[in-house]
């Protein structure tokens, strides 16, 4: 199937704002803020939404939304470590840590019903695609490793490993059990 995708931009907001909220707030509530901000309780979605909604008018938030038509059927999230701090396994990450990383692909989402359509593999290809528009450098990703095991989609939210593989990410370092660091450089576009 061909897609088209776009970036996550004031012009593409109600297309994305419209999954998010098709699919519970994602995550249950989180609307892709966790990796910019520490999500803590006490925190309501609408927050999350507010916040998200401003990043985006402000231009401190980035995606690859996924789009058949006029209806976005997902994302990948990347950005800056300044844009996007938080990290899973941060304890494991930062002790082999040497530099930080140009980008980092840190979420994916895929709106229920439509998995398994090659929607996270569009997003992430168009992803690089605006990370070499950006000026490129070395990206990092932090894929969930499924092997042979049934894994449940909260699990996915970093990306499945072959995903990533099929983009030309190598296996850098483990952070976790089944979480890898993984590592490309985007030349400039």
């Amino acid at each position: 199937m061909a897609y088209v995708v776009r970036p996550l931009d004031e012009t593409t907001w109600v297309a994305f704002a419209q999954l998010v909220g098709e699919n519970n707030g994602v995550w249950g509530g989180c609307w892709c803020v966790g990796f910019h901000i520490k999500l803590g309780k006490g925190r309501t979605p609408a927050q999350n939404r507010a916040e998200k909604e401003q990043r985006v008018r402000e231009g401190r938030t980035h995606a690859a939304l996924v789009f058949d038509g006029e209806r976005c059927l997902g994302w990948c999230q990347f950005g800056s470590p300044e844009e996007l701090p938080e990290v899973k396994s941060r304890r494991r990450y930062e002790k082999e840590l040497t530099t930080l990383p140009d980008w980092r692909v840190t979420c994916f989402f895929t709106g229920k019903g439509l998995r398994g359509r090659g929607v996270a593999d569009a997003a992430l290809g168009g992803a690089l695609l605006q990370i070499s528009r950006y000026g490129g450098g070395r990206v990092e990703g932090y894929p969930e490793e499924t092997d042979d095991r049934k894994v449940a989609g909260s699990f996915l939210h970093t990306g499945p490993m072959a995903a990533f593989e099929n983009h030309g990410f190598v296996r850098t370092r483990p952070i976790a059990p089944h979480r890898w660091v993984v590592t490309r450089v985007v030349d400039p576009g």
